[in-house]
């Protein structure tokens, strides 16, 4: 259903470079980038514009903005946050989601990369030892930084610093004008290679979802849905919190299949059981 076809990757900051090779060589399509769309209309890192819509909405909007563009019915989009995580609140993560939107077959497959490892920081900063300090915390100058003068409601930014001179440039204006600077990683793909690994993770998950195929109708993204709690402790025998069975989607014919033991045991460990590990 893919192979032989131009592919639309919908980004301005170079993601083709993880997204086209995987999808070339596993999907056997020819991949085409769309520079020339606007994206940091639907929401931008740094606060310009803010996101208003949730995380698929923008995806599937960036997808068909770069299709009215060119003329095409087969694209790809990535939207990332960062934050909290959300099962190990104190660690900050990237999560980053991927669309492939096909709309000559009706098919959009998702897929979902969660990781921890990100730079995500932001400080007020007023003098050059804490500067180099947040510079080498961060990365730089393999990863950008921006300069705000204060973290919300700014007036004064400056983004996408990758040298020492131009930081050290930068900085001592604002300390000049504002009494310091806020710092913050730029978290735009094509200024952070840490980014750019976890949006290759997550094209690795949906490839794997686009070859795989629903048993009835054979669409493309037949994938995991759900699951269903219920393992039982092989101590106690009480239902723990661990999947007893996973559930399978169609995303055409919504055909759904389960798999009991989706990970190939039948007895959960006690350590990971309530009754035996309260």
């Amino acid at each position: 259903m893919f192979r032989n076809r131009n592919l639309l990757i919908v980004t301005n900051h170079a993601k083709e470079r993880v997204i086209a090779p995987l999808l070339e060589k596993k999907l056997g399509v020819s991949c085409t980038v769309a520079h020339n769309v606007n994206t940091d209309t639907l929401g931008t890192f740094t606060g310009e514009v803010s996101r208003d819509k949730d995380v698929l909405a923008v995806l599937r909007q960036k997808c068909l903005m770069g299709m009215q563009q060119y003329n095409t019915d087969f694209a790809i989009a990535s939207e990332g946050s960062f934050g909290p995580h959300p099962a190990m609140f104190f660690a900050h993560a990237d999560d980053e989601v991927v669309m492939l939107l096909d709309t000559r077959n009706d098919i959009e497959i998702v897929a979902r990369e969660i990781s921890c490892d990100t730079n995500f920081n932001g400080k007020f900063i007023s003098s050059r030892t804490d500067l180099n300090a947040f510079l080498e915390q961060v990365g730089f100058p393999s990863h950008g930084v921006v300069f705000k003068d204060k973290e919300d409601g700014f007036t004064a930014l400056e983004k996408g610093i990758t040298d020492y001179y131009t930081a050290y440039s930068i900085f001592s204006r604002f300390v000049q004008d504002y009494g310091g600077a806020y710092l913050e990683t730029d978290m735009r793909a094509i200024y952070n290679p840490t980014r750019m690994r976890v949006i290759e993770k997550a094209i690795e998950k949906l490839v794997k979802k686009a070859l795989c195929s629903c048993p009835v109708c054979s669409t493309p993204g037949f994938s995991v849905t759900g699951y269903r709690s219920g393992l039982p402790c092989g101590a106690c025998g009480f239902p723990t919190k661990s999947a007893l069975v996973h559930t399978a989607t169609c995303v055409k014919c919504n055909y759904t299949q389960e798999t009991p033991y989706p990970y190939g045991k039948q007895k959960e460990e006690p350590q990971f059981c309530d009754v035996c590990n309260p």
